[in-house]
């Protein structure tokens, strides 16, 4: 049941009267959004009440734009809200009954807005607040109102940003006034009272994803250097080093984060994916404690101290979405080595590394990608049975209809972004999560917003049954060198005009998709795909060569292409397919990457050749180079000069487990 609030969105004076601005545009437009005037400001909330007695049903219902994380009498209960956008913004319902006590108790929130235009959130749109609603025994002890104080973080200034405009890296400091206001003593007496956000215009709906959980891992080992230590914690993971020390004020630990070590031994925090992760603590006298706001991924953690300071204690404090496994390895795959390597690494990834979204990258990015999120959401719903990242992805992508009627590439965010094949994967996974759970009624409720999304590509783009005039980016496969010489002019920022054969092969099997989905719900079917496979036919088949060509104005003809006619079953021809798979067993599946290697897959599950899927998985240059190359988790591509900036924490090759999985995937596919 949805929660209504008694408390108000609040903030401070600097955003109490600041109107929210639009970010949603179309990708080519050109729009002008700078982020110079508000932008990282952490903002603290506190607040006392009395409890008369202890209780058993305290719910805390809360939310925060862009995000906070929960203090309850000074111990740390949670983070979030998961991105949204705030039409549809999340909030989250949290049981503290054990964190509260008899007589005085206190609610401490940290809040971020960060102002800038990117992949993580909804930001730079002039939108910050915090709302909350303490319920005990169903009476409102603490709604958020004027009453609470309010006061800047000082501790956190920036040290510029990484990846895409990503994240602030942090030069963070323990002798700020504000160290502490978590603690119920804390003397808060100078602080402002809040300030009702008089534009507040969020549709608030509750969270109905699971709330990240929390590991503290320790270092495997440690090496110290003559003004340095190097730790190591065995795998690269998200979140947040946790560091002790003892020094004097004004001290500063360089700290710096990195996933793999240079030759010499020493951390690559200058890592592959355009990310420096160099930051400073500033220590204060006798013992301080460092406190990141936000997460990094790395492995290796070095600390450069003064002589004097001492290091007391290091940890990892990793972050995930909740994950419990659920299927194992099919049994003809376990005998093998390899094939259990493989195995390993995918469910590892997948467990650390999905987070309140489906991300594609965990450093560089850390956006909410719809294209390759499908088979990652997939893919972490059949290791786990839940379904619920599944849900999210397709509810938040069809809410995007009100930005464009073709959906956006990177959800709940303020970057704007359209990749023609991304929204068109979307309508497959409608379909496999039914396979799964069986859930009628939901994809019902879907069915509408899929022949809404195929409407509009007809009416938009679709003339004489073929896709063409694409103000979007095609990516037909990603990096470009892995794209087979794919003679058609795909790149970003103009206006595709040619009909090709990948985007049009990704179009027919999303309307024969919305066809099944019709069937199954007894109604009568979407439209005929006949006119579109003519067309198709008739523009890309070669007949002496029973391939197909790249498009409509080439005579050249690629392994790429090819692999998603094969991968989407639109040539039933023995030859076609005989030729397609010695191709394939001639360049090796290494040679494809993200978006070929589904479709392949799940085209050789179809005709049960079972024996190429493992052939395919056990290919020395394909997940065994990520293993050969000392991954922990898989990597953008096969290998780490794969493209120019290589994140090595990148979810989408975990989608080999789903391949692995004892589950029948003829019936899911």
């Amino acid at each position: 049941m949805e929660h209504t609030f008694k408390g108000k969105w609040i903030t401070n004076s600097e955003f109490a009267n600041l109107k929210p601005r639009n970010v949603f545009h179309k990708q080519l437009d050109k729009v002008d959004l700078p982020c110079d005037e508000h932008r990282n400001r952490h903002i603290l909330f506190r607040r006392k009440f009395t409890c008369d007695a202890l209780t058993k049903n305290a719910t805390l219902y809360i939310s925060a734009d862009d995000y906070y994380k929960l203090y309850i009498n000074g111990q740390f209960v949670a983070q979030g809200p998961a991105p949204s956008y705030h039409f549809n913004y999340n909030y989250n319902a949290i049981d503290v009954s054990k964190y509260l006590q008899k007589g005085e108790n206190l609610i401490a929130v940290h809040t971020l807005y960060q102002g800038l235009i990117n992949r993580v959130w909804q930001s730079g749109d002039n939108r910050h607040g915090l709302i909350l609603d303490l319920m005990i025994d169903g009476d409102a002890v603490v709604a958020s109102d004027e009453s609470f104080k309010t006061s800047p973080h000082t501790a956190y200034t920036e040290m510029g940003t990484c990846g895409y405009d990503t994240q602030f890296l942090e030069r963070y400091d323990s002798n700020a006034a504000e160290v502490g206001f978590e603690q119920i003593g804390f003397d808060d007496s100078d602080w402002k009272c809040a300030k009702i956000n008089q534009y507040a215009d969020h549709t608030l709906i509750v969270q109905r994803s699971g709330m990240l959980e929390f590991e503290k891992i320790q270092p495997v080992s440690t090496t110290v250097f003559e003004n340095s230590i190097l730790y190591d914690f065995g795998s690269n993971y998200v979140g947040y080093l946790c560091v002790r020390a003892k020094g004097k004020t004004g001290d500063i630990v360089t700290v710096c984060c990195a996933q793999e070590l240079n030759d010499d031994g020493t951390p690559r925090y200058k890592l592959r994916a355009n990310c420096t992760y160099q930051e400073e603590w500033v220590l204060a006298n006798g013992e301080s404690r460092l406190d990141w706001f936000d997460y990094k991924s790395f492995r290796y953690a070095e600390l450069a101290t003064p002589v004097n300071v001492e290091i007391l204690d290091v940890y990892f404090c990793v972050r995930h979405y909740p994950f419990e496994l659920r299927t194992q390895l099919r049994s003809e795959y376990a005998a093998n080595e390899d094939l259990k390597k493989i195995w390993n690494l995918c469910v590892h990834t997948q467990k650390y590394g999905v987070q309140e979204v489906i991300q594609d990258c965990m450093e560089r990015e850390k956006g909410f990608y719809l294209g390759d999120g499908c088979y990652t959401a997939l893919t972490n719903m059949i290791l786990t049975g839940n379904d619920s990242m599944v849900r999210k992805l397709i509810d938040d992508a069809f809410s995007t209809e009100v930005i464009t009627d073709t959906l956006v590439t990177c959800m709940c965010c303020s970057f704007m972004q359209e990749i023609a094949e991304y929204p068109l994967i979307l309508v497959y996974l409608v379909l496999w999560h039914y396979n799964y759970t069986g859930d009628k009624e939901y994809l019902m409720q879907n069915y509408a917003k899929v022949t809404r999304l195929l409407d509009a590509y007809r009416c938009n783009y679709e003339k004489d049954g073929l896709l063409r005039n694409l103000d979007k980016w095609c990516v037909v496969e990603w990096p470009k060198n892995f794209q087979h010489d794919y003679d058609v002019d795909i790149r970003e920022g103009q206006i595709c005009k040619e009909a090709h054969i990948s985007l049009n092969a990704y179009y027919i099997a999303a309307v024969r998709t919305a066809n099944k989905i019709a069937s199954i719900l007894n109604i009568v079917q979407y439209r005929d795909e006949s006119p579109l496979i003519s067309a198709f036919y008739t523009a890309f088949y070669d007949k002496q060569k029973n391939l197909f060509r790249d498009g409509e104005n080439t005579e050249h003809i690629s392994l790429v292409g090819n692999s998603f006619v094969y991968g989407f079953a639109l040539c039933s021809d023995n030859r076609f397919q005989q030729i397609f798979l010695s191709m394939l067993d001639g360049n090796k599946i290494s040679s494809l990457s993200f978006f070929c290697t589904f479709p392949v897959f799940v085209g050789l599950v179809r005709n049960n050749r079972y024996d190429l899927i493992k052939r395919c998985l056990l290919d020395d240059g394909a997940w065994k180079r990520i293993l050969r190359e000392d991954g922990t988790t898989t990597f953008e591509g096969w290998g780490k000069d794969t493209k120019w900036n290589t994140s090595l924490f990148h979810l989408t090759m975990s989608y080999a487990a789903i391949f692995m999985a004892d589950t029948d995937l003829n019936k899911l596919f």
